[in-house]
């Protein structure tokens, strides 16, 4: 599938119109529903093999839950990498992990994430890791809104890659 097509089917399945609250707190006439866009089998395939191109100098791939738990796995079967999941908080029960699957101490890892305002919940889950004695090599976002990530993940002093921005999907 190529880039227009992949946009095109993006644009098709997860953009919706209205009024929205985006988690950076800021309002938006438009929404990239990566729930919507990540349970066609078709898209997700396809941006697991994309990810996996920015995988060959890694140990694992992460993404942070819940939106880019998906996303991690499609890159990790696309590229033979084994991933791991970085929660917002720890569970009461069971491990009380913040992070699950593959231990990432010592490892490099490429953190995946879905769509990118700010790049909170990136930079937040990419905290997390270094905590937990990784090192992330990069950062990737599925759709990039344009509205601040690269700056900030770039800032944060970070490698910062988006397979599509808005503009890709002619918004």
């Amino acid at each position: 599938m190529d880039t227009k097509e992949l946009a095109r089917r993006i644009k098709e399945a997860a953009y919706l119109e209205g009024d929205f609250l985006l988690r950076s707190g800021q309002r938006s006439k438009y929404y990239l529903d990566k729930y919507l866009m990540e349970s066609q089998p078709e898209i997700l395939a396809e941006l697991g093999r994309r990810f996996a191109k920015f995988a060959a100098d890694v140990d694992v791939v992460a993404g942070p839950e819940l939106g880019a738990v998906s996303l991690a796995a499609a890159t990790s079967i696309a590229s033979g990498k084994p991933s791991a999941i970085v929660r917002k908080a720890t569970k009461d029960y069971g491990t009380s992990k913040l992070i699950e699957g593959t231990p990432v101490t010592g490892k490099r890892v490429l953190l995946v994430e879905d769509v990118g305002t700010t790049a909170g919940a990136a930079l937040q889950a990419a905290e997390t890791l270094t905590q937990a004695g990784a090192k992330v090599a990069r950062i990737v976002i599925a759709l990039d809104r344009l509205q601040g990530a690269r700056e900030n993940v770039e800032k944060a002093g970070y490698e910062y890659h988006a397979l599509l921005t808005k503009e890709d999907l002619g918004i």
